[in-house]
């Protein structure tokens, strides 16, 4: 199941945040703050998705992910290499590092994390 930016945008504050209650999350946002109901729409459909849960203190609900960012991210560039580069990563290595704009200096450091990966391998 898939977020939408709308709900992207709100789990990114709240996997900065850990936890956090309504209050929290409407001050993470930049002004114009969306209305109440907004996210309050938003954390239900999150939580009816399984991406996050919340305890309960009296009416209040402090919210925490479900998900790790980390394990979101991959299973969205994994299917970005799956159905835009015909499964191949080397396809998604080599328009990434052609087409993004790396500087010589950023290139260098792939080039070491792919060198410490392929020693560990």
């Amino acid at each position: 199941m898939q977020l939408t930016k709308t709900e992207e945008d709100l789990m990114n504050y709240l996997w900065k945040l850990e936890t956090a209650f309504m209050k929290d999350l409407l001050e993470s946002y930049p002004e114009p703050k969306p209305a109440n109901t907004t996210v309050a729409t938003l954390l239900k459909r999150m939580a009816d998705k399984g991406f996050i849960g919340y305890t309960k203190f009296g009416n209040s609900r402090q919210y925490h992910p479900l998900v790790k960012k980390k394990d979101y991210f991959s299973k969205h560039v994994n299917g970005l290499i799956k159905n835009f580069f015909n499964d191949s990563s080397s396809q998604f290595a080599s328009f990434f590092t052609k087409e993004t704009n790396l500087s010589k200096q950023e290139l260098q450091e792939l080039r070491a994390i792919i060198d410490t990966e392929i020693q560990n391998k």
